[in-house]
């Protein structure tokens, strides 16, 4: 592909604003209006979310993630202890994650620690997924090297024979992580370049401190 083609790749937001008079005291209130937004909008997975991680010597590394749940204490989503990114938090527990809805024009940047939630709130959401994804969660050593696929297609097959009929226990590397923010950024795209960027930051453990960047 031409470099000039990629160069030229721009569009014009224009969709809507964001200022300080709007937006809510508490960021989680805040992100909470955004995403039923996102959802209204019928977007294809808005729970979608960019999660970086880094090992302690500063190598960063991100993937796509759902998010599963929010609350005033945070951000939850569940994936495989034992994966890059499960290793990587146990060492550094400081992550960010990036929601980008492009139909709206927005996106929410969150930077925070990370903690597992508790085995019965993992536990009371594996019962809730489909039983493929169960099993899956059991078959796949996510993040390390295999020969090939069919090994995990055979695995598969034999466990769905197995759990044919019962339940799938949860397995003991899997389960559920909460980011707790420290910094919420709601980004609005503008014309001209000239976004709206609001800033919470923690100030102390109740308080928000609402600032805007520049673009």
């Amino acid at each position: 592909m031409d470099n000039t083609t990629i160069e030229n790749l721009r569009n014009e937001y224009k969709a809507a604003s964001l200022s300080e008079k709007e937006v809510t005291k508490e960021p989680i209130k805040q992100f909470e209006k955004w995403f039923k937004q996102a959802l209204d909008a019928n977007m294809l997975e808005p729970n979608a979310m960019t999660l970086a991680t880094a090992t302690t010597d500063g190598r960063p590394s991100a993937r796509i993630v759902l998010l599963k749940g929010f609350d005033h204490n945070g951000f939850v989503f569940y994936t495989n202890y034992l994966s890059r990114k499960g290793k990587e938090m146990a060492k550094n527990p400081l992550v960010s994650l990036v929601f980008f809805w492009p139909e709206l024009e927005r996106q929410v940047r969150i930077e925070g620690t990370i903690e597992k939630v508790s085995r019965e709130t993992s536990e009371k959401y594996f019962l809730t997924r489909p039983k493929a994804s169960q099993i899956g969660a059991i078959v796949s050593p996510q993040s390390q090297e295999i020969t090939d696929r069919d090994l995990l297609e055979k695995k598969m097959a034999d466990l769905e024979a197995v759990y044919a009929d019962g339940d799938v226990p949860k397995p003991a590397h899997w389960g559920g992580y909460i980011v707790k923010p420290r910094m919420i950024e709601f980004w609005q795209g503008r014309r001209s370049r000239l976004h709206d960027r609001i800033v919470y930051k923690l100030a102390d453990k109740n308080t928000w401190k609402i600032v805007r960047l520049a673009p």
